[in-house]
């Protein structure tokens, strides 16, 4: 049987590796750093948003970029052969809003330490604390890797050394270089799922509120780019969160952006104005910043009477009827405008990587080198939030390690 190695020890690699050696191959998994999974450990704030039970269709459309590219991948390893390893391997899971599906203790650690165990009980040779330096090939295949520990020699390589997001954790675009090294394309890296930076300074007096079931709409030039319902976060350098998250992966992030926020998308404008009009009747002796405190977070009542053009100590009973639309007004369409992104090192995942036109979309294999597969975020396809990304992981790293052959 083939002699593998794989490089990196993240979901994609531990995937293929298992694969592989239940397939029969002898398997080197080589990590850099001290234990698996450094990344899977972040992912979810600790918890592991490992996939997602959505459809085919609704997963298709939450990954932007070469979508088609995973129709085989996916087919053969998706969310339910996913959830069925894990609890397989003691790790019993739960579902939440939106399809996500996480450990029942909410510890990635759980999911970690499954795979790990999963590994060992297939076979897998493990070796840490060793960097893979360039890979060596010999007459159009792989013949075996160089590191920092000396060569070794191999049949089959699977390539699963992530992008260049968190780079504490190990991803640092080595395996762009040995791509590149190898004659394979590669898209340039972007951040992708990544916060914005805004021109506005208002959302710096905002930092660390969360806004739940608001609307967000991004505007890419003059296209709509994200238009979708859910929560966002303030932050000192602007906006974060879910939804501007996924807007960031959808925008041109070299075009004019601009955010446009529906702070109450459950009501018309009409009903908006008569819930304003109530509110203001209730509190009509009061200023119209606190004629608001049943409408909206206190911290967020000065943004939008600003935006409005009302003074805030103006009196409830004094406040026109065109003030009150343009209050309305700023509560239906509070905008802002994106000056730049958080650095790459920042971003969920990397949007770019080796072009999906020199993979084999049924095996993983290249088109250019027998016997070399990718898997994971090295490849150029992302997705939004939600697990789609780890279930790109998972799924690409299982195919490559079943699509290893002999000879």
């Amino acid at each position: 049987m083939a002699k593998t190695i794989v490089v990196g020890g993240g979901p994609a690699g531990m995937l293929a590796a298992a694969a592989a050696a239940q397939k029969g191959h002898g398997v080197t998994l080589v990590e850099q750093n001290e234990k698996l999974g450094r990344k899977l450990y972040i992912t979810g704030k600790g918890r592991c948003n490992l996939t997602n039970i959505a459809g085919a269709e609704e997963a298709f459309r939450n990954i932007p970029r070469n979508p088609k590219f995973l129709y085989s991948a996916l087919a053969s390893f998706g969310s339910g052969e996913l959830i069925a390893l894990v609890e397989s391997l003691g790790v019993p899971v739960k579902r939440e809003r939106g399809g996500r599906v996480f450990p029942a203790s909410d510890k990635s650690s759980d999911v970690i330490f499954a795979l790990t165990r999963h590994l060992k009980a297939c076979g897998v040779h493990m070796v840490f604390n060793t960097a893979v330096h360039s890979v060596d090939v010999e007459n159009g295949r792989i013949a075996g890797v160089r590191t920092d520990k000396g060569a070794v020699g191999c049949e089959a390589l699977v390539l699963a050394t992530g992008g260049v997001s968190y780079p504490s954790t190990g991803s640092k675009g080595d395996g762009y270089a040995f791509a590149r090294s190898l004659g394979h394309t590669v898209i340039p890296p972007k951040p992708a799922l990544i916060p914005m930076l805004t021109e506005e300074d208002w959302p710096k007096a905002l930092s660390g509120l969360t806004l739940k079931n608001v609307r967000l709409t991004a505007f890419s030039g003059r296209r709509i780019a994200f238009d979708e319902l859910g929560e966002m976060l303030f932050t000192h350098f602007g906006v974060s969160g879910p939804l501007v998250l996924s807007a960031s992966s959808l925008v041109r992030q070299e075009e004019p952006v601009t955010l446009v926020i529906d702070l109450k998308p459950g009501l018309s404008p009409e009903q908006l104005d008569a819930r304003i009009l109530r509110d203001f009747s209730a509190y009509a002796n009061k200023s119209a910043r606190n004629g608001m405190v049943d409408l909206l977070p206190n911290r967020m009542i000065p943004v939008v009477l600003s935006a409005a053009g009302v003074d805030e100590e103006k009196p409830v009973n004094q406040v026109t009827r065109e003030e009150r639309a343009a209050i309305g007004h700023a509560l239906k369409a509070l905008k802002l405008h994106v000056s730049g992104y958080r650095p790459v090192e920042e971003a969920v995942v990397t949007r770019g990587g080796v072009s999906v036109k020199e993979i084999n979309p049924s095996t993983m294999e290249s088109r250019l080198v027998r016997g070399l597969f990718f898997a994971g975020e090295v490849i150029d396809v992302d997705a939004l939030t939600g697990g789609f990304n780890l279930q790109i992981a998972f799924s690409t790293g299982h195919l490559a390690g079943m699509s290893i052959y002999d000879g």
